[in-house]
């Protein structure tokens, strides 16, 4: 993991916070100063906090745990959509948070199966064959609506081992079914918010790409760098494994002509008694 530097957290705009009369009293022990009635964010802080939420979410990756990335902000949606494809194996979402996802993933999850299903039965001409043109128009429909709400969440099976939220402001009700839940939280904090309910807070602007983008990344590539650990883990075991294979000992018979030339001793010798 490669460390991050203050110069570029500056230059990325992370230390611009909201403006004083929208501060949350628990976000000061990460503010600087205020200028021009806009709070500063102290960048030690940030980078700090940074670091800790990566090792944090490399530990989870290592450990082949499953991470769900949540930005639905405008300016956070395509660096998430982008960033992730650089790791298949994480679950995100950038429309709008589900109700339940974390509190009553039983239920949510019925609708991952019927996502699957819709997905499934388009792409069968013959199961499409036995329908009306409005029927199938229907379940175009239902799929795109259905693909909009758990598109990027829709193969998990289980609660996730984490969450990283870009705005914790903002997806007020992710945190709250993650503190419900007990599903540790790494999050981007800025001002505006309260970074006592986040497990691992990000103290930086929220709201500037450049932020985004650079923390993003930065939590990306510490999951990616997890992930590569954990298969060099699981290499090193299987190889391990089949070093220390000891053979099946080989069990000795004795040959047939040996047993009858024992045969004829045997009976030699009752003869000449």
């Amino acid at each position: 993991m490669r460390e991050i530097t203050l110069e570029e957290l500056l230059e990325a705009g992370c230390h611009f916070g909201h403006q004083v009369t929208r501060g949350n009293p628990k976000a000061r022990d990460f503010i600087y100063d205020a200028r021009d009635n806009i709070h500063i964010i102290d960048l030690a802080k940030t980078k700090e906090g940074l670091e800790e939420a990566a090792a944090f979410i490399k530990d989870v990756g290592s450990a082949n745990g499953t991470l769900v990335v949540v930005g639905t902000k405008r300016q956070a949606r395509t660096i998430v959509e982008e960033e992730v494809k650089r790791a298949p194996d994480i679950f995100y979402i950038t429309n709008r948070w589900v109700g339940g996802l974390l509190t009553n993933f039983t239920e949510v999850s019925k609708n991952f199966k019927k996502l699957q299903d819709l997905l499934t039965d388009l792409q069968d001409d013959e199961v499409k064959s036995r329908y009306t043109k409005k029927e199938i128009g229907g379940w175009e429909k239902e799929s795109q609506k259905l693909g909009n709400l758990y598109g990027g969440v829709a193969k998990m099976t289980k609660r996730p081992d984490a969450l990283f939220i870009i705005d914790s402001h903002l997806e007020d009700l992710a945190v709250r079914e993650a503190l419900a839940t007990h599903v540790p939280t790494v999050a981007i904090v800025d001002t505006n918010a309260d970074p006592a309910v986040i497990d691992y807070p990000i103290p930086a602007n929220d709201d500037a790409v450049g932020s985004i983008k650079l923390i993003v990344s930065y939590i990306i590539d510490s999951w990616v760098e997890g992930r590569e650990l954990a298969k060099k883990v699981a290499a090193s075991h299987e190889k391990h494994e089949n070093d220390t294979k000891v053979a099946k000992p080989k069990i000795k018979t004795p040959k047939p002509e040996t047993a009858v030339k024992k045969s004829k001793v045997t009976k030699s010798a009752k003869t000449n008694k």
